[in-house]
């Protein structure tokens, strides 16, 4: 299915590109795809490049956590709700330990240290996979878990409306909530079905209503906040909580008597070469999405879907936030700028803009996610990983678009 979908973009790239050349609407566009496949060619490396020392940073000290024991006993308050999702995954498997934090650092917005964490886990999964070059079913779980990404604090955006003058800032943040909890909840809901998992269990209901209470709880605690205050506590929180585990995993390694330097050392070449595994795959992912944007292609499937809307007679203010939604399963940075766009050419306490603003933190940018870690362990055959991340993806942008007209619609 990967296959398909990549060679895709580039027939739709070219058929559009032929289109513009064709009616005149560019002359050059066909020196703009060029243009484009050497610029993602030269991101693919500086994204690589970038990820060689936080790789190596986290691998390190997962490695120590490994052989003190604390991945284990981290693993072991999720044992009972992944023995029901990833029942092919032994109880109180290290893997189940950076499963556990790279969701935690995904909620909190810790982006910095959820990667690592998650390659981490994605590479233990792949201890576990008795076929290397496909995924297996914990890993596919793991990844539309990932890129649906239930995040309890989208401060980025929250930053982001507060540069362009929004008068509330934080207005979004109900808008989100619903939306990413959605999209991650239809991405369970659709692994589960395709895997035959039985999650009308006690302790997964019990889990899920916990998780409820979190939200809830941090629902309280946000109302009211003053935006600039909410983003500088959750950024202090997110370094303090990082440190702290850096801390914990020293200790841990102190108390068993490891020879912690060694082993972080042993950890961190791990996250070098994960880190140089991952160039080819970014490469093939993002000189598809750099083609594919430059192409025009995005600009076309705007126009038809504006033209239906208007012909069925239904309200068309949220076409103006698409662009952000049909960038974001593509590229983080590519639907960040849309949203600035939107922003800066409607105004940023516009519907158009509030709408690109939930649409933003609705989801994560899934074909990334999907090149960074399948690729880190050479899994080629996705089955049905793609499908259903991409069914989480379109469940958030529906549901965040849904929310905007409740909450923001005149």
């Amino acid at each position: 299915m990967l296959n398909r979908i990549w060679l895709g973009f580039f027939l739709l790239a070219f058929a559009a590109a032929f289109w513009q050349w064709f009616s005149g609407n560019n002359p050059d566009v066909f020196s703009d795809l060029i243009a484009a496949t050497f610029e993602m060619s030269a991101l693919a490396v500086e994204i690589a490049i970038g990820l060689i020392g936080v790789m190596a940073l986290w691998l390190g000290l997962f490695k120590i956590a490994e052989q003190s024991g604390l991945a284990t006993l981290l693993s072991r308050g999720l044992s009972p709700l992944f023995a029901r999702l990833m029942p092919e995954v032994p109880r109180n498997h290290p893997a189940l330990g950076s499963v556990t934090m790279n969701m935690a650092a995904n909620m909190l917005g810790l982006d910095n240290a959820a990667t690592p964490m998650g390659l981490k886990a994605m590479g233990s999964l792949q201890e576990l996979n008795p076929q290397k070059d496909t995924a297996s079913n914990a890993q596919i779980l793991f990844l539309v878990l990932n890129s649906s990404s239930v995040t309890l604090l989208p401060v980025t955006v929250f930053l982001f409306r507060a540069q362009q003058g929004a008068a509330e800032p934080a207005a979004v943040f109900l808008p989100i909530l619903l939306a990413t909890s959605a999209s991650t909840l239809v991405g369970l809901l659709s692994v589960a079905w395709m895997q035959k998992l039985q999650i009308l269990d006690r302790v997964v209901l019990a889990y899920f209503a916990g998780f409820v209470l979190l939200m809830t709880s941090l629902l309280f605690w946000v109302a009211g906040q003053e935006p600039e205050l909410l983003a500088n506590k959750s950024a202090t929180a997110g370094n303090l909580l990082l440190f702290t585990v850096i801390i914990l995993f020293l200790v841990s390694g102190i108390q068993q008597k490891l020879e912690c330097y060694e082993v972080f050392v042993e950890g961190a070449k791990e996250g070098f070469e994960v880190a140089v595994r991952l160039i080819p795959f970014l490469l093939a992912m993002l000189v598809a999405v750099g083609v594919f944007r430059a192409s025009g292609c995005l600009d076309l499937i705007l126009s038809m879907i504006r033209n239906l809307v208007d012909f069925m007679n239904i309200d068309s203010g949220f076409v103006d936030a698409l662009p952000t939604a049909f960038m974001k399963p593509l590229s983080g940075s590519g639907a960040r700028a849309m949203m600035l766009e939107t922003m800066d050419s409607h105004g940023v306490d516009s519907f158009a803009a509030l709408t690109a603003a939930s649409i933003q933190g609705s989801t994560e940018t899934t074909f990334y996610v999907l090149a960074v870690y399948f690729g880190s362990v050479g899994i080629r055959k996705t089955r049905h990983a793609i499908g259903c991340a991409l069914l989480a993806d379109l469940t958030g942008i529906v549901v965040a678009i849904l929310a905007s007209y409740m909450f923001f619609a005149a």
